[in-house]
């Protein structure tokens, strides 16, 4: 058996296989609430022989969204229009699901990417206005962000805590907090973003003090979930977060009952210099794992099976993320198990699209689903 077909756990989750997918905004919400584009969409992945999904970067509050057409987990309603689309996943697919819980912070009110992607400013006809650690904004030209105070500490800590109870409820199988890509757990970790003066700002352990709260209070709101962390390993820009203090945060994230880490790296700044090459975060996820011992999700052009193995066999991660990959090829995981002779999971509905030369390519030893 390969490794990238071998089972694994996530904490108290079991993964048929090391192949998650990695969550993609969609942008094609309605005032939060999933439409029959996620019903489309996921349960298209759902059918891939992935062993987790996660949904997109959902958010915890209104102000949280990357844009107006965010998805969001901040009400009963959120959670009833995402309920049907992961029963119809349920009914066909044995795959595992998660949900990535957000705030944007500073990145926040913007239009979607293809639309430009620009901030819409506060006073504009869908834009809002923006939060984070500090009053600095993402780039030139924005709206500098309201700097959260006490009571806005608070209320956004307890958005994730509602939005992980709703989760649970709704039967997810794992959380991630999305600590990554700039956004507002990311903004308070990295110095470039968080110029406080507070308890929360500073040192690296006053920095990290905010996402640490956080994290800690939505472990002890789903105590028997699997919850992680998708962090930014580096800003990839001198004086910023980096690799060192990522290993830190790991090591207290480990120390609080962080059940794996998903390793990205960016986002923060404009001015990051990204070296992008296959695996180009790779590097980032063996450094955490053998620092920490934490179940380490790997990320980053990894499109080939070989690769993918090649990962998993050196040690460097224990499962493979794949996002732009799988949109391009969403049965990803058939063709993975073909190429390196193993089985993967499949609806029994398309059992019959077998190819000759690879006649144990589906495991139909089991009922299935569908």
């Amino acid at each position: 058996m390969t490794m990238l077909f071998s089972p694994y756990s996530l904490g108290p989750l079991e993964l048929s296989n090391r192949i998650t997918i990695a969550p993609m905004c969609q942008y094609s919400a309605v005032d939060g609430l999933a439409t029959d584009w996620h019903m489309i969409h996921l349960g298209s992945l759902a059918l891939s022989g992935a062993a987790l999904i996660t949904l997109e970067a959902t958010a915890v509050v209104p102000e949280g969204r990357i844009s107006p057409n965010d998805l969001g987990l901040w009400s009963d309603a959120h959670a009833d229009a995402l309920a049907p689309v992961l029963a119809a996943m349920r009914r066909h697919s044995p795959i595992k699901i998660g949900i990535q819980l957000s705030h944007a912070g500073r990145k926040a009110s913007t239009n979607v990417p293809w639309e430009g992607g620009a901030q819409i400013a506060p006073d504009a006809p869908k834009g809002w206005q923006t939060e984070g650690p500090s009053a600095v904004p993402h780039t030139e030209g924005d709206a500098a962000p309201l700097a959260l105070d006490a009571a806005g500490l608070a209320r956004v800590r307890d958005g994730f805590v509602a939005a992980a109870r709703r989760a649970h409820a709704l039967g997810f199988d794992a959380i991630e907090l999305h600590g990554a890509h700039g956004y507002l757990l990311h903004q308070f970790l990295s110095p470039l973003a968080n110029h406080r003066t507070d308890e929360y700002g500073g040192s690296l352990e006053n920095r990290m003090r905010y996402p640490l709260e956080v994290f800690a209070a939505v472990r002890a709101a789903v105590p028997s979930m699997t919850l992680g962390m998708r962090i930014s390993a580096t800003d990839w820009v001198d004086g910023g977060w980096d690799l060192e203090q990522s290993v830190r945060f790991a090591q207290e994230l480990e120390r609080i009952g962080c059940d794996f880490i998903h390793v990205s790296s960016g986002g923060l700044s404009t001015a990051q210099k990204i070296p992008v090459e296959p695996g180009y975060q790779i590097g980032f996820a063996e450094r955490i794992k053998q620092d920490t011992g934490l179940p380490t999700i790997g990320v980053g052009l990894i499109t080939e099976a070989r690769h993918a193995e090649a990962i998993l066999q050196a040690g460097q991660a224990d499962v493979i993320a794949l996002a732009r990959a799988m949109l391009y090829d969403p049965r990803w995981p058939w063709h993975a198990a073909a190429e390196l002779g193993a089985q993967v999971s499949a609806p029994p509905q398309y059992w019959r699209s077998q190819p000759h030369e690879f006649k144990t390519l589906f495991d139909t030893t089991r009922p299935g689903k569908g």
